[in-house]
């Protein structure tokens, strides 16, 4: 069975609605098969699933597929977001990517927050989701349903 029809089966099967299923490809994986995986992702986008690059920044985009892509949300790669604070310039590199997110109307999350402080400057360079150790480790599913029911505030 192919991927596509692999992903439209379980989505049938479990009965999840295919907006809240969310696909990450890292960049790398999507530059090495850009010609032959554009059709995948085209097709994975006419189930209506949401489709992300994981690790932006850390391989060697070209930003002429970016646009042509049906790429729902860049993920800012945590070595950028360890970054963040230590001098203007590397700030920028975030800041940077969030703008071009959002020129093509992608949503921006930055991986790795660990701090206060990081996910601050993070707000205020543009990255409306985060995930990282500053909001939870790694939880079993129980500890998982448990934090969302207490409704964290970050």
């Amino acid at each position: 069975m192919e991927l596509v029809d692999e992903i439209a089966a379980t989505i049938r099967v479990s009965g999840i609605a295919p907006e809240n299923l969310h696909l990450e490809i890292t960049e790398s994986v999507i530059m090495q098969n850009a010609r032959t995986d554009s059709g995948v992702l085209d097709d994975l986008k006419k189930l209506n699933v949401k489709l992300a690059i994981d690790d932006f920044g850390t391989g060697y985009s070209s930003l002429s597929y970016l646009y042509r892509m049906p790429i729902d949300t860049l993920k800012i790669d945590r070595s950028f977001v360890r970054q963040i604070g230590a001098g203007r310039k590397k700030s920028e590199i975030v800041r940077t990517i969030a703008t071009l997110a959002h020129n093509l109307e992608m949503l921006v999350v930055a991986e790795g927050i660990e701090t206060a402080e990081q996910l601050e400057h993070l707000r205020e360079l543009g990255c409306e989701l985060g995930q990282g150790f500053l909001f939870a480790k790694p939880l079993s599913v129980e500890q998982a349903i448990k934090m969302l029911k207490s409704r964290p505030k970050w």
